[in-house]
């Protein structure tokens, strides 16, 4: 199959490194295979309905579009986590439901030219380019994104560096003020179900606990940590706390129930930790949520050159008509995997792996 048209989109929440994919793919397929690279707004809004509208826009891609993107933050195609065609929130009968729109993608998919389909997205977004192969639109590559780095088939996902680099930065900067006032800072970081973001910037940052989803936590133990420190002479603490963490024998903090076409809103893990904690100690308990500060702002250079890597490896794997894949990193090389193996296999903190264990040696409490 001759391709000559190339669709492209990116999925979910938006992540440093989501830029240099697209310029890197662009520039791979115009320069190497004179393709045509159709830029799709807000991932499938711009299949679902072929007259959205937004800011972004579906628009062909030349090199001109693409120039320097790899230095910006964000996605220059706008993305949504709301895009879902297998389960697309509409309003029926005065409230919002899930339906199947798939065939509308399929449809337009066709009535565009289209021959291929790059897919950048974290689980969500890989599972629903693995469930549209499984429907008949079968020329998808994926491109895998995520801050959470919980992918299990790659090492490494574009966006993980630069949110660990900005949620230890902010570690330094809290541990001067906690130290100057005596008081208990929380911080709390992005991850959802995988402790990663957590773990990495709170060893980086040299916090005195770290709370993960994998491992419940007793704030009694934390409560425990703070004390010995202040009796030691060190009447400060600081505590990251990973958003999707639980105390034992207890949930997860959300906003409330699921809205139609989205994902559950992890909310308020930090708080509830701090109020738990002010019952046991007497010092302050000041509480920092990092929130989306952690998905914008420049990529790092390692996640500049993963998402370029990425996004030219993507380009080979569909002129080879290798479809149903997805890129990934596999040690220092880029590899293809199976979508369907991709989408099959979490990654989380291993609870009594060496990271763990290089924290427990130098005294980190994880609850």
């Amino acid at each position: 199959m001759a391709i000559k048209r190339v669709g492209i989109m990116t999925g979910g929440g938006d992540c440093p490194g989501l830029n240099p994919v697209i310029r890197a793919a662009v520039m791979t397929g115009i320069r190497q295979y004179g393709w045509e690279i159709l830029g799709i707004e807000d991932a499938f809004c711009g299949l679902i309905d072929l007259d959205y509208s937004s800011p972004h826009g579906n628009r062909w891609l030349t090199e001109r579009d693409v120039r320097d993107i790899h230095v910006k933050g964000g996605t220059i195609l706008g993305t949504s986590n709301k895009s879902d065609p297998f389960n697309y929130a509409v309003e029926r009968g005065g409230e919002m439901v899930e339906v199947d729109v798939f065939d509308k993608v399929k449809a337009n998919f066709d009535t565009l030219g289209l021959d291929a389909l790059i897919s950048i997205g974290g689980d969500g977004s890989m599972r629903i380019a693995q469930q549209c192969i499984d429907r008949g639109m079968t020329n998808i590559v994926g491109v895998p994104k995520t801050i959470d780095n919980d992918l299990g088939a790659t090492d490494y996902t574009f966006g993980f560096d630069t949110a660990v680099q900005v949620a230890t930065d902010a570690i330094d900067r809290l541990r001067d003020t906690a130290e100057s006032h005596d008081r208990v800072m929380l911080v709390e970081v992005m991850g959802r179900d995988a402790g990663f973001i957590a773990l990495q910037a709170g060893l980086a940052g040299g916090a005195h606990a770290i709370l993960l989803p994998e491992i419940n936590y007793r704030v009694e133990a934390i409560a425990d940590m703070v004390r010995e420190r202040r009796e030691a002479g060190m009447p400060f603490s600081i505590v990251v706390v990973s958003e999707g963490t639980k105390p034992a024998g207890g949930e997860v903090s959300t906003l409330g129930p699921r809205e139609a076409g989205a994902m559950i809103k992890l909310f308020g893990a930090g708080q509830k930790v701090a109020a738990a904690l002010s019952e046991h100690i007497e010092l302050d308990c000041r509480v920092t949520v990092l929130g989306h500060i952690q998905r914008g702002g420049t990529p790092s250079n390692f996640d500049r050159v993963l998402g370029t890597r990425f996004g030219e490896a993507a380009a080979h794997l569909i002129a080879k008509g290798e479809f149903g894949q997805m890129v990934a990193l596999r040690g220092l090389d880029i590899v293809p995997v199976s979508l369907k193996d991709a989408v099959g296999t979490e990654k989380r903190v291993d609870p009594d792996g060496q990271m763990v264990r290089t924290g427990r040696s130098m005294g980190v409490c994880f609850g």
